[in-house]
């Protein structure tokens, strides 16, 4: 990771404040999965044209998310069997700047996705805050009071914006999970997720590259990896192509 973190910081930087003004209004979502070696790769061959989000001076940020469902992993399932129309509730923290939001991402029959949030102080059971419970009780359809942590990710970001300011990329690397009901951990290195989001009109130069690479996108959901990591005995099915190939380059990767 020295590496990477090395071609990162090489980078041309880019405030939060000109992050915000980017604005991707015919957006296309896009997910991959690669290996530290990939990764490094691959920013060797963009650096020259993306900036780099640099928050205090600091071009990795720490996240920490925790997913809440019901007992009966009720929002797992719905993604799981396929289900159009779904919902996620976390509560994400932003450790370099101690900001909290609770979050409720749903997900509509046409495929888009709109999150909803608002900040909250950390506490280890956010269903105790009167206001976020509100606010959970009027944005999503599960019963409030039947909602509680499942599981825990973190990881470290690198957040990336070309110089047209036509797409951004999410890097998110040392992914680790931790399970608050079986009390399983398991971790995804050294294997990165990398999401594109760019204006649909636009030509990207990081895609031309992950296709010379032959890296194909790999739709993948943390809570959802994260739980068959975590808790093997539930249902997944439909994860195991995921899983079998995430093992894979995983193999890949330690040669």
């Amino acid at each position: 990771m020295e590496e990477i973190l090395g071609i990162v910081q090489g980078m041309k930087p880019i405030t939060l404040d000109e992050m915000s003004g980017v604005k991707l209004m015919n957006r296309i979502d896009t997910k991959f999965v690669v290996t530290e070696t990939q990764l490094k790769a691959i920013l060797s061959a963009i650096c020259d044209h993306y900036y780099a989000q640099e928050v205090e001076g600091h071009r990795f940020s720490p996240y920490s998310t925790v997913y809440y469902d019901t007992p009966e992993l009720t929002m797992y399932l719905i993604h799981h069997d396929r289900h159009l129309v779904r919902d996620k509730v976390r509560v994400r923290t932003y450790v370099d700047s101690h900001l909290t939001f609770c979050e409720v991402k749903h997900k509509n029959n046409k495929g888009r996705t709109k999150k909803k949030r608002i900040a909250v102080e950390p506490i280890p059971n956010i269903i105790d805050n009167p206001e976020a419970a509100a606010f959970l009780a009027e944005k999503q359809p599960y019963e409030v009071s039947t909602l509680s942590p499942h599981l825990v990710t973190a990881f470290d970001r690198i957040t990336l914006v070309n110089y047209d300011k036509t797409e951004r990329l999410t890097i998110d690397c040392n992914l680790r999970f931790e399970n608050l009901r079986s009390g399983n951990k398991a971790a995804m290195t050294p294997l990165v997720v990398m999401e594109l989001k760019q204006d649909g009109r636009a030509h990207s130069l990081l895609k031309d590259v992950l296709f010379e690479m032959r890296i194909r996108p790999f739709k993948v959901s943390k809570y959802c990896i994260g739980t068959c990591l975590t808790r093997p005995e539930v249902k997944q099915n439909r994860f195991k192509k995921k899983l079998r190939r995430i093992e894979k380059l995983k193999t890949m990767a330690y040669g």
